[in-house]
């Protein structure tokens, strides 16, 4: 299976299962690739420096080898890739930083990984070396211009810890043809009632789904809609006590709106529904509306693949007792702490994280496919702005992310579909499962989530969260 951009966020290994593997002594063994890669090695000749980066199979990285050939004749350092699927990836990133191992110089993380990491001193931290730049190069790498939602993921303890090559946000799509068919206008910020409203009447107008919702469980497939919705209706995971909150009444409307949404206008079979599934039924025409992640914008505005070329109508994610609800994901370069390389490493990040490696990629490779998601330069450039009609949506999505913050109350945790806890992985699977079960009626909401109110107390006190 090829991994593209909108299914990195999900699926991650588990952290407390990978720590357990070293624990125990039996590391996964490298790939071929891993096997060939050593960090910090010198090269044979010349004493020339050689970085290893660990990533992940997606189409930002394939294009990233492809320019690396350039930076190694700039500056005569030699890059190898270890190109690893993404569970693969995690596992043997995460074994060779754990034990402090250093076979690789740069990692690929989410913006999930990175707090924790950074505690653990896993990965090395950035600040410091960014106050030791010439203050020209400071200036033109523009820290300023990255997304602050972005930059904030990626921040434990006032330092930053790794700079993002692709980000994403979430919206709202919309079929234009099909709402005026219904005789609806989609309003500019619209709430979530009002979507439902609408959501039905355009399937009664147009005889398809008027709404399209991820439904199949995993704590990156089901929950990465509903958490953003639940913290828009009040709700949360936990308060700032650690007490857990899946069964609030803020929390429950928030997952009985879900439920009844798609029963009432949703497609058919909803938790056989991920990302790849709901992308189908929009882009062929098939649904009315979807609530996804911004990188979509691009597939279905693509001739190649999608039906609906210039009929896609854009709002950011509906609110309701909180605005901003928008979720926040992205893929980040790293330097592992145990890398004999880091000033090196240090410039191949600001290299390929950089204004001028965008504009590389949108000169080389056609600005459509440019990096996403990190910078407000990309998105206020004419090139880009035209070969990306959806731009301004995104940009203000991605601004508006409010990672810090992602609940209407205080909570004790950041991140907007998921919670930066370790365990989240398994918490968060397993009570997507609870919810799926509520989606196809064999239990009620209520029971559903007085599950899943047992499971994130248990967590709270086994993690050593609530006092």
């Amino acid at each position: 299976m090829i991994l593209k951009k909108w299914t990195t966020s999900f699926g991650l290994f588990s952290l407390s299962a990978l720590v357990a593997l070293t624990a125990c002594g039996t590391p996964a063994s490298p790939g071929k690739e891993g096997k060939e890669a050593a960090a910090g090695e010198a090269a044979a000749e010349g004493g020339k420096k050689t970085l290893t980066i660990a990533t992940v199979n997606n189409p930002d990285m394939a294009i990233m080898q492809k320019l690396a050939k350039d930076y190694e004749k700039e500056t005569g350092t030699t890059v190898k890739f270890s190109v690893l699927p993404e569970n693969d990836l995690r596992k043997q990133v995460t074994v060779d930083v754990s034990m402090g191992g250093g076979k690789y110089d740069i990692v690929t993380i989410g913006n999930y990984d990175a707090a924790i990491w950074a505690k653990n001193k896993w990965i090395e931290p950035l600040t410091s070396y960014f106050d030791s730049m010439p203050a020209d190069a400071k200036a033109k790498y523009d820290l300023d211009d990255i997304f602050p939602a972005v930059r904030d993921g990626l921040t434990y303890d006032n330092q930053l810890y790794a700079l993002p090559f692709y980000g994403e946000s979430s919206m709202l799509y919309y079929n234009k043809d099909m709402l005026a068919k219904a005789g609806v206008t989609m309003p500019e910020h619209p709430t979530w009632e009002q979507v439902a409203e609408i959501a039905k009447k355009v399937k009664a107008a147009n005889n398809v789904p008027g709404i399209v919702l991820r439904g199949l469980p995993g704590w990156g497939e089901v929950l990465a809609p509903l958490n953003s919705i639940i913290h828009a209706f009040g709700g949360s995971w936990y308060d700032m006590n650690w007490n857990a909150k899946l069964n609030s009444p803020e929390t429950v409307k928030a997952v009985k709106f879900y439920a009844d949404l798609l029963k009432e206008a949703g497609q058919p079979g909803a938790t056989t529904t991920g990302f790849t599934e709901a992308l189908t039924l929009m882009s062929t025409g098939k649904a009315a509306m979807w609530y996804d992640a911004t990188v979509a914008a691009g597939f279905l505005n693509n001739p190649k693949n999608s039906q609906v070329v210039g009929k896609i109508g854009y709002v950011k994610a509906p609110s309701a007792a909180k605005d901003n609800t928008g979720w926040l994901w992205s893929w980040n370069l790293a330097i592992e702490a145990a890398s004999k390389n880091k000033a090196e490493a240090f410039k191949f990040l600001t290299w390929a994280t950089s204004k001028e490696y965008i504009a590389k990629v949108g000169e080389s490779e056609g600005w459509v496919v440019a990096p996403p998601g990190t910078r407000k330069s990309t998105y206020e450039n004419p090139k880009y702005k035209e070969a990306a009609p959806f731009a301004d949506i995104v940009m203000q999505s991605m601004l508006s992310a409010d990672y810090k913050k992602p609940a209407k109350d205080p909570v004790p945790y950041q991140g907007i579909q998921f919670v930066s806890i370790p365990e989240f992985q398994q918490l968060g699977t397993e009570v997507s499962q609870d919810i799926a079960a509520a989606l196809t009626g064999s239990t009620s909401v209520e029971d559903a989530m007085k599950k899943a109110q047992e499971k994130a107390e248990k967590v709270a006190v086994s993690g050593g969260y609530k006092k």
